[in-house]
């Protein structure tokens, strides 16, 4: 990837203006329409870099204003800012160089699993579908919910969603593992401290070009009346699709769509987008020497504590990072985990 080599970037615009011009351009209308986005991105790379480039002049010529006035104490506390603000943009741009895998500038599709713990972790759950929604916004990404089981009484038991936009995989694969909580539980009586756990899932979303061979005897469909929103035909007609892979176990479901057919292909899309998943995590060559019970996560290996009482805390436990303010990561602020954990899995290579 030639992120900074801002030249080359430069190149590859015209390269694909020039191509944008040719008349059977808009023949193939998905590769014009890979090839608009690509154009796109790339030049809102150059333009930022080109703005940083500006924003380090000004700091320059505010510097030397500063050594020249006699009270240079308001320059000072502008160039300081100016400096900060320069320094936020380089840092997202260096984790960006951090995005190189595969399938890092894919879509997301996240699901999210209460686990032990009762009412409580259900709850639990369903904070952790808003932390990542309020981060996706937050990114001016889309969010689709694929999937929803809610509790009558409350929070959720399961939850799926896809996250659209720019490296959403390559940011969020970080957050697979299992989140655990620490505080009074809002539905014990007595008021004491509960633990609880919800499991996060990340994959990504394939491309359509992108094939898997599944043996389709190794499949079991299922399907089941929906119960969430998803047009007029839910609760009226088996739409929800349940997937599962017989030979590892997964399964994948979604009920959110249209009909069934759709729902059908957004599931059969996550299944491959998971066992990709798996058989590269074993260095495995085909999709058939995959076998055995897969659980989406380890129950005894969280990767993150959110701590409410007695104190106030959330810890990264493969990185250490670690902040105070719980309810700004509440609230979507989960950057810091995410690049940290990118930073350190880049040095650690």
């Amino acid at each position: 990837m030639f992120l900074f080599d801002i030249e080359r970037l430069k190149e590859k615009i015209i390269e694909n203006e020039q191509d944008m011009e040719r008349q059977d351009f808009w023949e193939d209308n998905e590769n014009a329409h890979k090839v608009l986005q690509e154009n796109k991105k790339l030049c809102e790379t150059v333009e930022k870099f080109e703005q940083l480039q500006k924003n380090l002049e000004d700091i320059e010529v505010l510097i030397e204003l500063g050594l020249e006035e006699d009270d240079s104490e308001d320059i000072e506390k502008e160039v300081s800012d100016s400096i900060n603000q320069l320094k936020d943009v380089i840092d997202e741009m260096t984790i960006q160089t951090l995005l190189s895998g595969e399938y890092d500038k894919n879509n997301a599709i996240v699901s999210i699993n209460a686990g032990t713990g009762g009412l409580d972790a259900q709850d639990w759950a369903q904070m952790l579908l808003r932390m990542y929604i309020r981060w996706a916004e937050g990114r001016d990404y889309k969010v689709k919910l694929l999937d929803l089981i809610s509790d009558p009484e409350a929070g959720i038991k399961t939850a799926v969603m896809l996250i659209q936009g720019d490296n959403a995989y390559g940011y969020l694969k970080g957050e697979k593992g299992v989140h655990r909580i620490v505080r009074i539980s809002p539905f014990d009586p007595s008021g004491k401290r509960h633990t609880s756990f919800a499991s996060v899932d990340v994959i990504p979303e394939l491309d359509e070009n992108i094939e898997v061979e599944i043996n389709q005897s190794d499949l079991k469909i299922d399907t089941y009346r929906a119960s969430g929103a998803g047009g007029q035909h839910v609760n009226t007609t088996d739409s929800a699709v349940r997937i599962t892979h017989l030979p590892t176990g997964i399964t994948v479901q979604c009920q959110n769509e249209r009909s069934q057919h759709l729902n059908r292909e957004v599931a059969m899309r996550m299944l491959m987008a998971k066992l990709i998943d798996i058989k590269e995590m074993e260095q495995k060559e085909k999709i058939e020497d995959l076998q055995g019970k897969y659980t989406q996560i380890t129950w005894g290996s969280q990767i993150r504590s959110y701590v409410f009482q007695p104190y106030k805390m959330v810890k990264d436990h493969r990185t250490n990072t670690e902040t105070g303010n719980v309810d700004a990561v509440m609230n979507g602020n989960i950057d810091i985990f995410i690049n940290s954990y990118l930073t350190r899995k880049k040095l650690s290579k």
